[in-house]
Parts: structure tokens; C-alpha cells; sequence
């Protein structure tokens, strides 16, 4: 047996990489939890830093069980530093969000996510964006309108952060697929949770707080979730194109209103309610209308 690597390849499988998509924004809700449960007693550098630490130990166990010995042989390592620098910027402008905007409104902001990605995929990939896929994601951004129910004072500068926390989504996903057919999942997801974690080390000497140890098994356990949902999502782009999965992203909203509702006895409008109806109808049509048009081309 030899140590040679995994090669990574381009396999069309939507299905798949619509199962990777749920699963990753599932177990991204459950550190979102994690996370905003430790959020009270320290700052965000100190828990960039410890989840980022737990996670390497993860990843580097994990690359060592499936023999990738080859996580220094980057093609791509100016790609790999941008979608790096595009995830510090996501989760710094998203975490500004909630400190200026309730937690709802900065989430529903942050999905239009899905409207940048289709509108950049035909410019970076080449992919094809027919006008029924446009109106699904339309019908999804009106489903946020619905939730943050613009007229009032809830729409104002502040959005600026989660918006911008979406377009750097959108562009670090747009990256992953393009890099995601000669660079291992493993690798891509070592060196962007590196890039977070020196982030935080930046700004972690700023109001540090000694963890106990139930506080260090929460960093942990944030760091493994984050890790198998980054995989995952890693992993949805071998699988499928960027604008039809995205889309499933939305999948989130349905998980952080019973995360939030078991923990913290949150329960959502009925607007929420409809808004988040509007976003995943939207996402299960675009699937419907792929899964046909792969049926008709299939011989």
C-alpha cells in the first residue's frame, strides 16, 4: 500500500451535493449555537482562536487517517490564500451584523447570498443560468423580504454588514467550486481554517478570558462541527453546480428556528414562518427543474 493522496475529481451527482449542503448548514447551525452560547463570556477573537485551534487537530488527524500526506502541493495557492481572506471577512462583517441588528434580521440580510452567486456564476465558471433557476432565487429573495419586512427602521446602514457578509459567501463559493476538481476538500479546508484562526489570534490578547474546562470542551466541540460542515460544503461543490445548491443553504433557517426554540425558547412569526415557506420552495423547484432536465438528457 502506498501513501499516495486522493485525487479529487469532478463528479455530476446534484443529489449528493444537495444531501452535502443540508448536512453542512445543519451541523453550521449547531456551532452558530455553540458559539452564541459562549459569546457572553468572551470575545470573538478568543473563540475564533480556540474553535480554529480544535479544528486543526481535527483536520490534521483526519488528512493523517486518509493518508493526504500531499497538503503542501497547492495548484491553486493564491486562490486558496482569496478564499482564506474571503472567510475572515464573512464571519468578522457578519458578527458587526449582530452587534448592530437583531440575530433574525442579519441571518435573513445574510441569505441573499444565493442572488450573488447566480449572478457571478455565468461571469467566474461558465455555468448556465436559465430564467426559471433566476425566478426561484427571486421567489427566495422575496421570502426574505418577508421575514425582514422593509418599511420600518429595520433597513438601514447595518444591513451593509450581512450583505457583505453574503458576497463574500457567495464569491468564497464560487472559488471552492472552481478550485474543488484538482484541490483535496482536506486541504482547502486546512489552509481557509488556518487563515481564520491566525484572525483571531490577531485580536485574542484583546480582553482575553481564562476557559474552564467546560468552556474549553465547547471550543472543541464548536471546532469538530465547523470542520464536518466546511467539509461538506466543500464537498457539495464536486457534486453540483454552485447556483443549484446554494439555494439549500437556506435549509439553515429551518434548523436554527428548532435550535433556538429547544434552547432557547424561541418561536418564530408567522411571517418567519412564510418567508422561510418562500426560500426553501425555492430551493426544492430548482432541484425538481435539475433532476428533470438531467432525466431528459440522461441516454
Amino acid at each position: 500500500m502506498t501513501n499516495k493522496a486522493r485525487t479529487p475529481g469532478r463528479i455530476e451527482a446534484p443529489g449528493r451535493g444537495i444531501t452535502c449542503m443540508i448536512g453542512g448548514s445543519l451541523l453550521l447551525t449547531m456551532n452558530d449555537a455553540v458559539v452564541k452560547w459562549v459569546s457572553s463570556d468572551f470575545q470573538l477573537g478568543q473563540i475564533l482562536l480556540s474553535r480554529g485551534l480544535a479544528a486543526l487537530v481535527v483536520i490534521t488527524l483526519v488528512l493523517y487517517w486518509r493518508k493526504e500526506f500531499n497538503i503542501f502541493q497547492v495548484r491553486y495557492p493564491k486562490l486558496q490564500l482569496l478564499r482564506a481572506v474571503l472567510m475572515i471577512a464573512g464571519t468578522y462583517l457578519f458578527i458587526s451584523g449582530l452587534r448592530l441588528m437583531p440575530l433574525a434580521e442579519n441571518v435573513a440580510v445574510a441569505f441573499v447570498g444565493p442572488i450573488f452567486v447566480t449572478a457571478l456564476a455565468p461571469l467566474i465558471l461558465a455555468e448556465r443560468v436559465g430564467w426559471r433557476r433566476w425566478t426561484a432565487v427571486l421567489v427566495g429573495f422575496a421570502g426574505v423580504l418577508v421575514m425582514l419586512r422593509p418599511g420600518g427602521d429595520s433597513l438601514n446602514w447595518a444591513a451593509l454588514f450581512p450583505a457583505g457578509a453574503a458576497l463574500c459567501g457567495a464569491l468564497r463559493d464560487l472559488l471552492t467550486r472552481r478550485i474543488s476538481h484538482t484541490e483535496a476538500s482536506g486541504t482547502t479546508l486546512f489552509y481557509s481554517t488556518l487563515g481564520v484562526t491566525l484572525a483571531g489570534a490577531v485580536v485574542a490578547p484583546l480582553g482575553w478570558q481564562p476557559p474552564g474546562m467546560v468552556d474549553l470542551s465547547l471550543f472543541a466541540l464548536a471546532g469538530v462541527l465547523l470542520c464536518a460542515a466546511h467539509f461538506l460544503h466543500i464537498e457539495t461543490f464536486r457534486f453540483a453546480e454552485a447556483a443549484l445548491v446554494t439555494p439549500f443553504k437556506y435549509s439553515s433557517l429551518l434548523w436554527a428556528g428548532a435550535i433556538g426554540f429547544l434552547i432557547w425558547g424561541d418561536t418564530p412569526d408567522r411571517w418567519t414562518v412564510l418567508g422561510a415557506a418562500l426560500l426553501i420552495g425555492s430551493g426544492l423547484y430548482i432541484f425538481h427543474r435539475e433532476s428533470r432536465q438531467s432525466a431528459i438528457l440522461a441516454p
